[in-house]
């Protein structure tokens, strides 16, 4: 775990002054790395590699689009991979590759550490495993939610008063008990 901020500060220094940031990493389960594997290879397989597709003959020909397509897929999907969550003291902050998402903290109601959350889910829009698994799910259990996940069997689940939020952050419990201490 790393902490933000400026060298040689903590929190219990200057409590109400400077408010430090906790990392938390993203470990991805098996499943995700092998789909994420297969799907690159099959990817740049048909980029560089098939005969089912005829040659294109001209620049617009649909297999030419799809082949852009197929080689787009990989590099738009890492960016938006899941590197690590942070805890603020107002926001969430899910890093991706170039950038972070913030989850605001106002209206959190709970937060606990219960894995398999995902199990029986459905996925109505979003990526379900090429480099991470986000998007919007629903299941008879937690209803409709935003999933920011790389290990579906290490998950929290965010209750907040306008929806459900599920990460998988390294350390979940510590993460729970993190997040619920410091509102």
């Amino acid at each position: 775990m790393a902490y933000g901020g400026p060298p040689g500060i903590s929190s219990s220094k200057q409590p109400n002054k400077i408010q430090l940031m906790k990392n938390y990493r993203a470990p991805w389960c098996t499943a995700l790395i092998v789909v994420s594997i297969l799907a690159t290879l099959l990817c740049f397989g048909i980029v560089f590699g098939t005969p089912l597709l005829p040659q294109p003959k001209h620049g617009g020909e649909v297999g030419m689009w799809f082949r852009w397509l197929m080689l787009l897929l990989p590099a738009v999907c890492a960016l938006f991979t899941i590197r690590g969550f942070a805890i603020t003291p107002d926001a969430i902050l899910v890093h991706r590759l170039f950038w972070s998402t913030r989850l605001l903290r106002e209206g959190l109601q709970s937060a606990s550490y219960e894995p398999n959350a995902m199990r029986k889910s459905i996925r109505t829009c979003g990526n379900g495993g090429f480099y991470s698994i986000t998007g919007w799910y629903w299941s008879k259990s937690l209803g409709a939610y935003r999933a920011y996940v790389t290990d579906t069997r290490q998950t929290v689940v965010l209750r907040f008063d306008r929806g459900t939020v599920v990460l998988s952050p390294g350390e979940p419990e510590e993460f729970v008990r993190t997040l619920m201490n410091n509102g």
